[in-house]
């Protein structure tokens, strides 16, 4: 059987239901693809100023942590490094 200018049958509405068939694949592509890039790259950097929910810093809660005293000297400064990096 032969269709002519139709698409399966369809007519100009098949050609229109493939081409916005088309946008929304290439669409979803390119989605996935940006916040695939996104989840993998993190947030940036990490610093010091990050804030909890609370509002407190990494660094803030660890000073508190050194002064009621659960944390000895050595741990202090360690961990203090690792945020400051």
């Amino acid at each position: 059987m032969w269709w002519g200018q139709h698409m399966f049958g369809l007519g100009w509405s098949g050609w229109l239901l493939g081409g916005l068939m088309m946008l929304l694949f290439w669409g979803g592509i390119i989605a996935l693809v940006f916040f695939a890039i996104r989840a993998f790259s993190g947030s940036g950097s990490r610093t010091v100023s990050k804030q909890t929910n609370s509002g407190e810093s990494a660094l803030d809660i660890l000073k508190k942590r050194y002064a009621r005293g659960e944390i000895s000297k050595e741990e202090y400064e360690t961990i203090r490094g690792d945020l400051e990096t």
